[in-house]
């Protein structure tokens, strides 16, 4: 099950289990901002019990306990699953995480925090593109000088970079058409 907002897709994936005795439900975004082979599964939350433990649901059991399920996901999601979230409600979700994420002085969540700067531009809101690029240049600050984000030789080319992409809008707007085409989404309509 997947929607697009915009340059974001949103989904619910079941992830079967090694003996395809159970599932387990997860809610995902994909940005559609960089050329990726796959959609993945950026800020995926899984189905949890009340003590915290991934929760599968049996194969067996589907048509008593779906329901149940769906609406427990729908409750422990930190992006609404019911109504269609703002782009603003999104990229707020990447920016929190990148934080929660921080692993002292190296580099961490560096394809969320892309995506905060890359996915307001492609939608066409600089304001929230420029707050977001900002927060990455906070974040950064406090990486350490010997490290970068890997595939880069300095945290300031990265940044430099970043800030270029986030003011290319042709660029950008030709990478998502190109992820849809790719990943066979023409018909997923954008809300």
């Amino acid at each position: 099950m997947i929607r697009r907002i915009g340059p974001i897709l949103q989904g619910i994936t079941l992830d079967r289990s090694t003996w395809d005795t159970s599932y387990h439900p997860h809610v995902h975004v994909h940005a559609l901002t960089r050329d990726f082979p796959v959609v993945s599964l950026t800020l995926s939350q899984g189905l949890k019990t009340t003590e915290g433990v991934p929760e599968g649901i049996p194969v067996d059991l589907h048509g008593d306990e779906f329901r149940d399920a769906a609406h427990r996901l729908e409750a422990q999601s930190s992006l609404s699953l019911r109504e269609v979230p703002t782009l603003e409600h999104i990229v707020q979700r990447y920016r929190d995480y990148a934080v929660e994420v921080q692993c002292g002085r190296l580099p961490s969540a560096v394809s969320e925090l892309e995506d905060s700067v890359l996915v307001p531009a492609a939608a066409g809101k600089g304001e929230l593109a420029n707050e977001s690029i900002e927060s990455v240049s906070r974040i950064a600050s406090g990486w350490s000088r010997a490290e970068a984000p890997q595939g880069w030789e300095s945290t300031k080319r990265w940044l430099a970079w970043l800030a270029r992409r986030m003011h290319d809008a042709e660029g950008l707007a030709t990478t998502v058409e190109e992820q849809i085409l790719k990943h066979g989404l023409s018909k997923v309509r954008a809300s």
